[in-house]
């Protein structure tokens, strides 16, 4: 078999392009079989680091999660509370609009409309409040 043959049969198995596949066969001195294995073993330390990666992830978001369990973030205007909700939820809902970009515009959005009517954003870690500074009224 010609070593375009056995770059279309490394291929047709693994997926692999043109490049990878050629790179693969020299790498293998010309064995379709060795060059085979190395494919899938790189494709196999490719998954554990994504893996490894996907639940160094989760860990801080459950990090997060619980540091957030007591904290509370409230929405207000004036003196009215308008929301008030867990500092958790509102982290799942940061990373919702940081993974999608419709919803980051439309944080942006609210974002803008929040500050053109005056709310302000108020953050109680356990009795311990915090104010969005930019919120605060100036010198008259």
């Amino acid at each position: 078999m010609d070593e375009l043959g056995k770059i279309d049969l490394i291929r047709s198995r693994t997926g692999a392009g043109y490049r990878e596949a050629r790179e693969a066969l020299e790498s293998a001195g010309g064995d379709v079989v060795q060059a085979l294995i190395n494919i899938e073993e790189r494709a196999n330390d490719f998954s554990e680091k994504v893996n490894s990666r996907g639940q160094e992830f989760m860990g801080q978001v459950k990090g997060m999660l619980e540091k957030g369990r007591d904290a509370r973030i409230r929405v207000k205007r004036g003196d009215k509370t308008v929301m008030d909700f867990p500092a958790s939820v509102g982290a799942i809902g940061l990373l919702g609009a940081l993974a999608s970009s419709q919803l980051a515009v439309l944080g942006a959005l609210g974002t803008v409309a929040a500050m053109a009517n005056k709310y302000t954003l108020e953050i109680d870690r356990g009795g311990v409040k915090i104010e969005d500074p930019a919120q605060r009224p100036g010198p008259a």
